[in-house]
């Protein structure tokens, strides 16, 4: 979101207040003003080493770009959940050795596998707070598309002068839905590679059986290394690159938890929607969730009937499986979870008492009555296009090769313009990312898939309210009104895809340096619709830019009130996670699903034992049978449990992008990694629940008591600190 002037001190409304159970994705620098709280529960640091992004232990977390990981050794070596490492063993999987099959273990680091094109660690090096300086770039009385375009323009400014300094990447965050900016300044370290991850058997043993439920026993770990220049710099895979030397690493604690032991988890949040208002709730839970899980459950279905298990085509299209798999049961999480609560009655309620806490105060109704109307008419408009946005906009350009030709065509016209003035995703910054999404589409796309899914979704698309239609897409494909010629259809299809070399990765690749003039003398097919389509589109870009700058002129003000009447109430305020590094705290705890049942925190080897039939996806190792039947515990043993630990609960408030982030116990010691949220928690994505809200961590015991004694990774422990 972005930002517009506000009549009320932002610093008087963030002031410090009372915790709210352990609810609150915590920005590093509020912690100092929760200390009481966290030395309470058992912390046994001082709260303000907690504030630096710049020192240990926040400066040890790292970013991949969509997950989470946690420099371990002085040697670049870095931990973060398997499921987050799932792409690069697919990139380095084929039907020969199928590494998400069979996992991987470098033998040396000469071993090590680079985890493919794009991936990176990000390493956070300066954050400054520019707020100032977006907002005073927005001329007075601003329309929405000037809003909108103001503040971009500023943003890029600000990171094109951050990223003169080569090797980083730079990004303008907003906080508060634009009450706040910051700039936050990352060292981009592009030589990644593949270190270790436990086979299919451990690191997604229970597989979507056992997505987001309790008791769970599954080893979601692996490792990469990060590796820069001889001289220390950022630079693309070379065999002469040498380990990035962090400033910071995590200590390895053996030494395990127990139950009420204070936890805490730093990693990089995705999105959460805590202030929505009511009408946006209802829309999502009762339009936008039930349509999306329709039709992930068709293209997953899809999928797998034309790529059959074990070829080529499956194993390029497993991780996208995998998300679709993790997207459809999130989608049912959250419905069952809207179903079982009171969340939108509470929200209405919420809108109810902020109004009349604003209308008994005249200086109140002058700061924010009208922004209430305001937002209620955002919010209108842009459910009126709903269906539009997702049945044309992202399911009718879905296919693969679609997609690939609009972006380019796009970069073509971009790069006719000063690179401060292009779109962002398309300046000169952008080219390598361009490039090698463009490269690993050889590890994800087949013909015979893509028509398959493509043709759904454009079947779909032809079904909805034909005012909602693109003329230009239905005269591609002869759609007329609600109508398909199914057989036509299939012709077109055939034609294009037999017609097109956009499936060759050198072909594609040549495309990045055409001109916009070859592109529209181009008789490739998926190109020729591309260029159709840009004028149409565009104007739907337009529109939606003009409706995101309206927004932000209200949303903060939204916000605003917000904050001020909750701040009222003696709520401690944090903002909505928005990618950025957050610290959340809670303890090890249980906790009751339904009347007469209660889970207890901890998982043992024992559950490995009970689960196991041999058959995906509970198919323990022979190896790991035999060692927990020999009672081969080591080091790793715990008393009261009377096994090794495997995974445990936390009530700490966690969601997408957490996945990878580090557990620390009350010393800042990595105790284990957050993998999951139980089935409850889905819906916190929206509504905390302190009852029943619990994160799933693999427990450090048991990665190390694997590391050891099965796939006896002996140079990777040594290279930790591990501690009792």
């Amino acid at each position: 979101m972005r930002r517009t002037s506000v009549v009320v001190s932002i610093c008087a409304l963030l002031a410090p207040l009372s915790t709210f159970a352990d609810e609150g994705m915590w920005r590093p620098r509020q912690l100092p003003e929760l200390a009481d709280e966290l030395s309470s529960r058992g912390l046994e640091i001082d709260p303000n080493s907690l504030s630096d992004l710049l020192d240990h232990p926040m400066n040890a977390v790292i970013s991949l770009g969509g997950c989470t990981a946690s420099f371990v050794s002085p040697e670049g070596l870095a931990v973060t959940n398997h499921h987050c490492a799932y792409g690069a063993l697919q990139y380095n999987s084929t039907e020969e050795e199928n590494l998400m099959q069979d996992g991987f273990l470098a033998g040396d680091r000469s071993a090590e596998r680079p985890a493919g094109p794009g991936s990176r660690i990000l390493v956070t090096v300066e954050v400054t707070d520019v707020t100032d300086r977006v907002t005073a770039a927005v001329p007075e009385g601003a329309d929405g598309r000037t809003r909108y375009q103001a503040i971009e323009d500023q943003e890029k400014s600000l990171v094109a002068a951050c990223e003169e300094d080569a090797g980083h990447r730079c990004a303008v965050r907003s906080y508060h839905g634009g009450l706040e900016y910051e700039l936050i300044k990352q060292l981009e370290i592009k030589d990644v590679r593949l270190v270790y991850a436990p086979p299919a058997a451990i690191g997604i043993f229970g597989g979507e059986v056992d997505n987001w439920m309790w008791p769970r026993h599954t080893g979601d770990w692996a490792f990469y290394r990060a590796y820069v220049s001889p001289s220390g710099a950022p630079s693309e895979h070379d065999e002469q690159n040498v380990p990035y030397r962090p400033r910071h690493i995590l200590e390895v604690s053996r030494g395990g938890l127990s139950e009420s032991d204070l936890v805490m988890v730093a990693g990089y949040p995705g999105t959460t929607n805590r202030y929505r208002l009511a009408s946006e709730v209802e829309s999502q839970f009762e339009w936008d969730y039930p349509v999306r899980k329709r039709i992930f459950e068709e293209w997953r279905q899809t999928i797998a009937e034309a790529a059959p298990e074990g070829g080529d085509a499956a194993i390029k299209y497993s991780s996208l499986m995998r998300g679709l798999d993790n997207a459809t049961k999130n989608y049912g999480g959250m419905m069952d979870g809207y179903a079982k609560t009171d969340v939108l009655e509470r929200k209405r309620q919420l809108q109810q008492s902020l109004r009349a806490w604003i209308e008994a105060d005249p200086e109140r109704q002058a700061s924010y009555l009208s922004t209430l109307e305001e937002m209620d008419a955002l919010v209108a408009e842009s459910v009126g296009n709903r269906e539009r946005d997702f049945y044309y906009t992202y399911l009718a350009h879905r296919g693969e090769l679609l997609r690939t030709a609009a972006g380019l065509y796009r970069l073509s016209r971009e790069r006719e313009k000063p690179d401060m003035e292009r779109e962002p995703g398309y300046q000169e910054r952008d080219l390598e990312r361009i490039k090698e999404r463009l490269t690993r589409l050889e590890r994800t796309y087949d013909p015979a898939v893509d028509r398959a899914f493509w043709r759904r979704f454009l079947l779909h698309y032809a079904a909805i309210p034909v005012d909602q239609h693109g003329q230009v897409l239905d005269a591609w494909f002869g759609i007329e009104g609600n109508q398909v010629d199914e057989a036509a259809l299939d012709a077109k299809l055939d034609e294009m895809y037999a017609g097109t070399k956009l499936g060759d990765t050198a072909a594609r690749l040549t495309w990045m340096e055409r001109s916009r003039a070859e592109f529209e003398a181009s008789d490739d097919p998926f190109i020729r619709l591309a260029v159709a389509l840009y004028d149409s589109d565009m104007e739907l870009e337009e529109e939606a830019k003009a409706l995101q700058g309206r927004y932000d002129a209200v949303r903060p003000r939204y916000m605003a009130a917000v904050i001020a009447f909750l701040g009222s109430q003696g709520r401690a305020i944090y903002p909505d996670a928005n990618g950025t590094l957050r610290v959340t705290y809670g303890t090890v705890e249980g906790y009751r699903p339904r009347d007469a049942v209660k889970y207890k925190p901890f998982t043992s080897l024992q559950g490995i034992v009970e689960k196991h039939t041999g058959e995906e996806p509970f198919d323990a190792t022979e190896g790991q049978l035999a060692l927990i039947a020999s009672k081969t515990f080591g080091d790793y043993f715990d008393e009261g449990m009377g096994s090794v630990p495997v995974n445990f609960l936390s009530t700490v408030d966690t969601t997408g992008g957490n996945s990878g982030s580090a557990t620390l116990n009350s010393r800042a010691q990595l105790v284990g990694l957050l993998f999951d949220g139980n089935w409850e928690s889905i819906i916190s994505d929206w509504d905390f629940n302190q009852e029943r809200t619990r994160s799933i961590h693999v427990d450090i015991r048991y990665m190390l008591w694997v590391m050891r004694h099965l796939d006896k990774a002996h140079y990777l422990l040594e290279e930790m600190t591990i501690v009792d």
